[in-house]
Parts: structure tokens; sequence; C-alpha cells
């Protein structure tokens, strides 16, 4: 398959290049910044707030699917979110439509739902039906566009899988993130998982390890092939405990969910 990568020089975009290369797709990386040292296969450096320059991109490569990974993953101003995270998208689906490409797979986050809190869901699993609940301006950003993935499903018949993202990293380095971990390789089997599984539509999943302390349910994911095989529980005893765990889970968007990041919409 050969799949856009776009913000593939950040974090989850490095691992996701090398990653699905190694599943055998032919990766097109796509960034606002310089190709990065090292990089191998084709690269572009475009904004994808600029709907012109996707769609060039798009006219010069044929592409069967898209992973959407661009956006600034910090809380900022509601404009600001809502242009790095849905006018992005909005340019990306639109290029899809224009040159038929049928597949996105989507890096949205926990934030979509993370002002849920902690107390209501019990012995339960959070799942992918309930309503979302975003703690900061970064989340609404992260449910508007899912949204418009929804509704280009709908109105033209796309496959957009919306990943919910937890805690990316090597390996958890808080208690809260002994629950919402995920892994590198998890990433990339959940990527290649949504980009091969047989018409989902409009589909969402949670893309966390599988932790023995998750707080989410990882069967939709798993009814779409993703079968997550790491446990942050095997670094459980490097994690030490801080004064600051029982806030940092009281939602299960940990801070993003306190006071610290209240601020107005528009600045």
């Amino acid at each position: 398959m050969r799949v856009l990568v776009t913000g593939a020089a950040g974090s989850i975009g490095r691992v996701a290049v090398l990653g699905l290369t190694a599943r055998g797709h032919e990766v097109v990386a796509l960034d606002r910044v310089p190709e990065p040292d090292g990089h191998e296969g084709r690269f572009h450096t475009a904004d994808c707030a600029d709907p012109d320059a996707v769609a060039a991109v798009f006219a010069e490569e044929s592409l069967d699917a898209v992973v959407h990974l661009a956006g600034n993953p910090e809380e900022d101003a509601l404009p600001a979110s809502l242009t790095s995270h849905v006018v992005t998208t909005a340019a990306v689906l639109d290029a899809m439509v224009a040159h038929d490409v049928r597949r996105i797979v989507y890096a949205s986050s926990n934030h979509a739902v993370g002002r849920t809190p902690r107390s209501e869901l019990g012995t339960d699993l959070l799942g992918t039906d309930v309503r979302p609940r975003p703690d900061t301006f970064y989340g609404v950003a992260k449910v508007a566009a899912e949204a418009l993935l929804s509704l280009y499903a709908d109105r033209y018949g796309l496959d957009a899988v919306a990943c919910r993202i937890g805690s990316f990293q090597p390996r958890p380095a808080t208690v809260r993130q002994l629950s919402t971990w995920l892994s590198p390789d998890d990433c990339v089997r959940m990527l290649d998982a949504a980009l091969t599984t047989t018409a989902p539509g409009y589909a969402v999943l949670y893309g966390i390890s599988a932790n023995t302390r998750g707080w989410w349910d990882l069967e939709p994911g798993r009814a779409l092939g993703y079968d997550p095989r790491d446990d942050a529980e095997a670094f459980a005893a490097e994690v030490a405990p801080s004064p600051e765990d029982d806030w940092d889970a009281a939602h299960v968007g940990g801070p993003y969910a306190t006071a610290s990041y209240e601020r107005p919409a528009l600045p």
C-alpha cells in the first residue's frame, strides 16, 4: 500500500514511517519542517493547513491511503487548535476525494474524552460509544476532526479510522502512564491494522497498549485487527510514585482536565 504519512518528522511520525516501511508499505512523507537528516524515500515539505499545498502533493503522488498525524500536540487557543487539527484534516480529506484516495487513519486523542471522571467508570472500561467529553481546546479540536471524518465517510464513502492515542512514549514515566501508555511497537501495529482492515467505514479505536491497568476498552480496536502486545506493567517497578498521582488520575485526560489548562477560548 502506498501511504502518505503527514507529520512524518514528529515523534509518532518517525516511528510510523520506519515501522510501516518495515511492514511492506511504501511511505511518502510530509511535514511542514524540512526533511530530517537520514530520511530515506519520498519527502514533501508542506503545511497541511494550506489546501493548495496539500492538493499539489496528492497530484504528484499516486496514493492508496493517508496516515494523518500532523498537528500541534500541545494545548493552544481555540482558533489555533481548530486550524491545527480540523483545517488540516479538511485539506487532506478534500484532496483524498479529488484524487480518489479511499482510506484515512487519523491520530485523534484520549483527550477527546479526557474530561470523563475516573469515578464514573468504576470497574468498567471506557468504550468508544460514550459522548465526547474533551478536556481542552486541543480535545475539542480532536472531537471536531472526528466529526469531519464521520461526515466524509458518510458523504463520500471513505474508510476513516480515528485512533484515540494515549501516552505515546518509549516507556511509561508516571503512574498514570501505566494505564495510558502506547508503545512504539503497538503504535505501528495499530496503524497497520487500521490501514489494512476490510471496509471499516467510520470507526474509532483507543490507541493504547494492552496495559494491565488500562482504562479504555480495546475491543473496538481488536475488531479492526489491532492486537496490542505490550503492557506498561513490565515497567511498573521503575515508575516512582508522585504526590501528583491522585489528581493526575482523577480524569482520564490526566493533567489536561485540571484548572492549570483553563484559559479563554479567544485570546
